[in-house]
């Protein structure tokens, strides 16, 4: 009956998303005519370029140099201050949120804590509305433990650095010959120099992108551990769910309190999440969006400034979500064109200490994948925008077709 319902439906539908997604081409194209995209500087690329072959010839990752003891001091603290905030996604994402206020200068502290946002969600997605639909508990218990490895991973790597530049700042001196205590790639030993001496933020969000996708690609992405099952999910799930997608929520305007009507979410979907140059060159379209587009930056800014972060989507969508009711069983139909029926509950979607608990936190395997500067060259040419970015229209179909998906399944 969801399908025939469906097929009746889809002529007005189909006419309604079209019409709606070029509404979204049409105010993409107007948002395009204010940007003001970051650029990567050709003289400032090729510096980095020659401090790398210079990284090249020195030791990776292993003895320390002669550190006073209050350096060592210094070490133990970002350390032990990692691990404090490395608890959960939640922690990690108000880290993130709590360095870029401080220091604004470290733009990839912003696209990071709004990509942690989205990791959040996915992660509390898979005990809300439809996916214990769709997905048996042991698939989605693999899928949440890839998503938390990951954030983990790449929160263990970056939170030090960031942490170390505050450090320099403070005490107006380099503290970057440290980074080898805390275990980073000799990639980001120049990165951080040039960056402190000349102040270039674009460049230093694309380093620290190409970096972090390099750091979690053998550890999880390549991970026999990992590959195989999660890998076929994701691409199961993509059509449906758009997992590989991240939103920004930029705007709400006026909500009627069911409609979700204000909502507005710039974003972009990956399509070949197992390639690495497709992940980066997706960071840094990401981050041309972001820094580029003046309605997004500050419209997200704003967003994280007065939105605390608990990994449910009622974080951005309190007119769509709720935080504290289960679904009904049997299911009903909740959803038209992406907004609520009349009178219809709002969808669940719990916070992330309701969903999961805390894991243990192992070590990353060791190794620096860092070996040669050339191979990287390419990806500090420019910073592409993209075209089209306005995804509020797109993401009422998303969560169309996820509901029809769970309600054509039926109970589990």
């Amino acid at each position: 009956m969801n399908w025939l319902r469906y097929l009746l439906e889809l002529p007005a539908a189909a006419a309604a998303y079209t019409a709606g997604k070029f509404k979204a081409f049409q105010y993409s194209r107007e948002l395009l005519q204010h940007a003001a995209p970051p650029v990567l500087s050709v003289g400032a690329g090729y510096r980095l370029l020659e401090g790398l072959k210079q990284a090249e010839r020195k030791n990776r990752i292993g003895t320390p140099r002669d550190w006073q003891p209050e350096e060592r001091e210094l070490l133990n603290h970002i350390i032990g201050e990692t691990r404090r905030h490395n608890r959960n996604n939640v922690t990690r994402t108000e880290a993130y949120r709590t360095v870029y206020f401080h220091s604004p200068e470290l733009h990839w502290s912003l696209l990071a804590h709004l990509v942690s946002r989205n990791g959040g969600w996915n992660m509390t997605d898979l005990k809300g509305e439809w996916l214990p639909r769709l997905l048996k508990e042991p698939q989605r218990k693999e899928l949440f433990h890839f998503l938390e490895r990951c954030n983990a991973l790449i929160f263990g790597d970056a939170y030090p650095q960031l942490l170390l530049y505050q450090w320099s700042r403070r005490e107006g001196r380099s503290l970057f010959h440290l980074l080898p205590g805390l275990g980073v790639s000799s990639f980001m030993g120049p990165v951080w120099s040039q960056f402190l001496r000349e102040g270039d933020s674009a460049l230093l969000s694309v380093a620290l992108i190409i970096n972090e996708q390099h750091f979690i690609e053998g550890r999880v992405v390549q991970n026999p551990a990992y590959k195989p099952a999660v890998h076929s999910l994701i691409t199961e799930l993509q059509s449906i769910l758009q997992l590989n997608g991240v939103v920004f929520p930029y705007g709400v305007g006026t909500s009627d309190g069911k409609s979700g009507s204000g909502l507005q979410l710039a974003g972009l979907i990956i399509e070949k999440f197992r390639d690495i140059s497709e992940r980066i060159e997706f960071g840094k379209r990401l981050y041309a969006m972001l820094f580029g587009i003046p309605a997004v930056l500050h419209g997200a800014r704003c967003f994280a400034a007065a939105v605390r972060h608990t990994g449910s989507r009622a974080d951005y969508a309190p007119s769509l979500f709720q935080k504290n009711m289960p679904p009904r069983i049997p299911p009903v139909e909740k959803l038209a064109g992406g907004k609520l029926k009349k009178d219809a509950p709002l969808l669940y979607s719990p916070e992330l200490r309701d969903a999961w608990d805390d894991v243990e936190l192992k070590p990353p395997e060791p190794g620096d994948w860092f070996h040669s500067g050339e191979t990287l060259a390419a990806y500090f040419d420019s910073l592409p925008m993209p075209s089209h970015f306005e995804m509020s229209n797109e993401y009422g179909m998303i969560l169309d077709k996820l509901e029809l998906a769970a309600l054509t399944k039926g109970s589990v």
